[in-house]
C-alpha cells in the first residue's frame, strides 16, 4: 500500500510541481494532513496512476471538468499541469471553446482569462508551480 501512496505522490509532483505540493504538505494541519493523504491516496493514486487515459489527455480533461465547476484555483494548477505534462496552448484552448459550446461561455471565459495567465508563465519560464497561497488554502 505504501507503494502505492509513493507512487500516486510522485504523481501528484510531476503534474503540479514540487513547489506547490510540498507548500500542501507543509501547511497541513493535524485536521486538514488526513485529507490531504486521502486527495493523493485516491485521487493521484487510483485517478492519475490509472493509465486508461495518457496524462496529457487526463491533464485536458481535468481543465475542462474544473472550469465547468468554476474551480477558478484549480483551473490554474491544472492548467500549470497540462503544460508540464506536455500539452499546447493550443489544445488547451481547443478544450475552453468545447467547454464554451457544451457548459457555458461564462465559464470558458473565465478559463481562458487563466489559462493565458499561465501559459504566459510557463512561457516566460516560471514552471515552478502554482503560489503557496494556492497550496495553503486547503485544497489540492
Amino acid at each position: 500500500m505504501e507503494e502505492n501512496f509513493d507512487r500516486a505522490m510522485a504523481i501528484r509532483r510531476s503534474v503540479l510541481g514540487d513547489d506547490y505540493v510540498d507548500a500542501a504538505m507543509d501547511n497541513a494541519t493535524p485536521f486538514t494532513a488526513p485529507f490531504q493523504e486521502f486527495v493523493t491516496r485516491w485521487a493521484w493514486g487510483e485517478a492519475w496512476l490509472d493509465d486508461t487515459l495518457d496524462p496529457r489527455m487526463r491533464s485536458l480533461l481535468t481543465v475542462a471538468v474544473v472550469t465547468v465547476l468554476g474551480q477558478l484555483n484549480e483551473v490554474r494548477l491544472h492548467v500549470r499541469g497540462a503544460l508540464r505534462n506536455g500539452c499546447t496552448p493550443e489544445e488547451i484552448g481547443a478544450v475552453l471553446k468545447h467547454v464554451a459550446i457544451y457548459a457555458g461561455v461564462a465559464k470558458a471565459v473565465a478559463g481562458i482569462g487563466i489559462a493565458n495567465e499561465q501559459i504566459a508563465e510557463h512561457a516566460a519560464g516560471n514552471v515552478s508551480g502554482a503560489s503557496a497561497a494556492t497550496a495553503q488554502d486547503g485544497r489540492r
